[in-house]
């Protein structure tokens, strides 16, 4: 009798992996308190890197916010997943307000102003925006953007400044 002759439900799967699968990402502490995880994105706006996925031109992070007012004004050409885990916050755009376990899908072509209302203490929302996000003024004038590879540079940078070296960032990037 051979090993897979006796299994059950609880039997883990017994083949190999495709040797050229790329492994897991495994995050046991998403929320940490460790400052060093949360890479600063602007003043009092960081955000905690879950998967940067530089082959298929997406990144998950945790996003927080520790101030209110407007956060950025911005368009997406590919959709993008939100899920509010702490705090609220809207888009000037919409009349809904995004509050704790709120799930919000974000369509390509949607072009939003997030802001975090007053009274909000601290925010934290997953993301996964897919391609880019492009700033834009209130006329759609393009002042910048964020991609997979500006948000892999950030951690970086940050990951160096904060002793942990840049290849820290490595885990995180497929």
């Amino acid at each position: 009798m051979n090993k897979l002759e006796k299994v059950d439900e609880l039997t883990p799967y017994q083949l190999d992996f495709p040797k050229e699968a790329l492994p897991e990402i495994f995050v046991k502490d998403a929320l940490t308190t460790d400052e060093r995880m949360w890479v600063p994105q602007s003043d009092n706006v960081w955000f905690r890197p879950l998967c940067l996925n530089r082959s298929q031109g997406y990144w998950v992070t945790l996003l927080k916010v520790k101030k209110s007012g407007v956060l950025s004004r911005h368009r997406h050409p590919q959709g993008v997943h939100g899920f509010v885990i702490k705090g609220r916050w809207e888009y000037l755009e919409h009349d809904w307000v995004a509050e704790e376990g709120s799930y919000i899908y974000e369509p390509p072509g949607e072009t939003h102003t997030l802001v975090v209302p007053e009274g909000v203490d601290e925010m934290i929302t997953f993301f996964q925006v897919n391609g880019m996000m492009c700033y834009v003024d209130p006329l759609g004038k393009v002042l910048g953007y964020d991609d997979v590879f500006t948000k892999i540079d950030l951690c970086k940078k940050h990951f160096l400044r904060v002793g942990l070296g840049e290849d820290f960032v490595n885990q995180f990037v497929r």
